[in-house]
């Protein structure tokens, strides 16, 4: 009795055996899934579309330009102190950071330098607006992995620094404050002691960050090895700011390009890099720097110089002909303008590299070979702003 279910157990395992080859050899039909463009994961008119083999992405190709803003074509119809109001609506939740390059381009063409305490408003107001920016994605990359919380956190303690941007600028999404040869005004009274009452916010609010998703098991099975970007691919495709230092390639623009008329090299900070290269290491370090920006604008107010806030400009801005380009370091990478001028009121032609629309083009790179529920982690991982790549 015992030989024969021995044997009829021998012919069932031999059966599940035969199916499971049979399984293996049938092809699935592949399925296209459009992520977008109005999609709750796309953070904002993004297309994606993905090739799929069952769970796992064949290819992915993004689709941009739904928002056709046309910035580059629209600086070219506007006078150089106008452009300012046009270019705080690019990377819109880092407006001030994008004027600072555009001055600087300007400025080098005129032959002008703004003097010492305007160019240290300018960095203040620069690092206050890179927290701002990255304050917002240290919350929502928690949404895009089921946690809610640390997003009203951010929303909460981000509040702080945009009083302090708009008690100095009188803007408080779009400042458009930076004016060749200076700031368009002082910084008022009390702005400095309130201002370093908004960093302890923010050093708090990146203690809870590290509490809730850091060190949270569930947050780093979902990031650790997950859209991994080796150094080499970062770089050959152009890769910027956190992204790039996030696979180990220690540079930022701050520190590697001292002639910028800002002031980095007066203070001591560090640029923070991370080895792995993942979803995990790209929050990470965007959550070492939100904490080195507090450092840099403290020691900036500490060490703030007395004197006047603009060079002397003529009173109708007219640049001489020439070329300049100009890149900073940007909340989202190297912001930079190409700008010729042909002796006008007006740029005769700008051309501008923006972090995000750079950093996406290794999506298709990146995504193949991953599973759906990984897309949407790696995308927040990258973090872009669609003002930022629809030019």
């Amino acid at each position: 009795m015992t030989e024969i279910m021995d044997r009829r157990q021998m012919a069932y395992i031999a059966a599940q055996a035969a199916d499971a080859r049979v399984n293996i050899e049938l092809e699935t039909e592949g399925m296209t899934l459009n992520v977008g463009p109005q999609h709750p994961a796309t953070h904002g008119t993004l297309r994606i579309i993905l090739q799929l083999d069952g769970e796992q992405v064949v290819n992915a190709d993004p689709v941009m330009g739904y928002m056709h803003r046309g910035y580059e074509k629209l600086a070219e119809v506007r006078t150089y102190p106008q452009v300012t109001t046009l270019i705080n609506r690019i990377d819109w939740l880092g407006s001030f950071a994008n004027e600072v390059p555009f001055i600087l381009a300007a400025e080098q063409l005129m032959d002008i330098e703004a003097p010492p305490r305007a160019q240290w408003i300018r960095t203040i107001l620069f690092e206050l607006a890179r927290i701002a920016n990255v304050t917002l994605f240290l919350g929502d990359m928690g949404v895009q992995l089921g946690a809610v919380t640390p997003v009203f956190y951010a929303f909460r303690d981000r509040e702080y620094i945009l009083n302090q941007i708009e008690a100095a600028t009188g803007g408080r999404f779009h400042p458009n404050f930076d004016r060749i040869g200076g700031v368009k005004d002082d910084l008022p009274a009390g702005w400095i002691a309130d201002t370093k009452h908004a960093l302890k916010e923010i050093r708090d609010f990146c203690d809870e960050m590290e509490d809730l998703l850091v060190g949270n098991e569930i947050f780093e099975q979902r990031t650790r090895g997950i859209g991994v970007i080796p150094a080499d691919v970062a770089l050959s495709y152009g890769l910027s700011g956190a992204n790039v230092r996030a696979s180990g390639v220690d540079w930022d623009i701050r520190r590697d390009n001292p002639d910028l008329a800002l002031a980095y090299s007066e203070v001591d900070w560090k640029v923070w890099t991370h080895p792995d290269g993942d979803s995990f290491a790209r929050y990470w370090v965007r959550l070492q720097e939100t904490r080195e920006a507090c450092e840099i604008v403290e020691q900036l107010l500490d060490g703030l110089p007395s004197g006047p806030i603009m060079a002397k400009v003529p009173r109708i801005i007219k640049v001489p002909e020439g070329e300049a380009y100009v890149a900073t370091e940007n909340p989202l990478g190297e912001m930079g303008y190409y700008v010729i001028s042909q002796g006008g009121l007006e740029p005769f032609r700008v051309k501008i590299r923006s972090a995000s629309f750079s950093n996406m083009s290794i999506t298709p790179w990146l995504l193949k070979g991953t599973y759906v529920p990984d897309v949407i982690t790696i995308l927040a991982s990258l973090y872009f702003i669609l003002g930022d790549i629809d030019r």
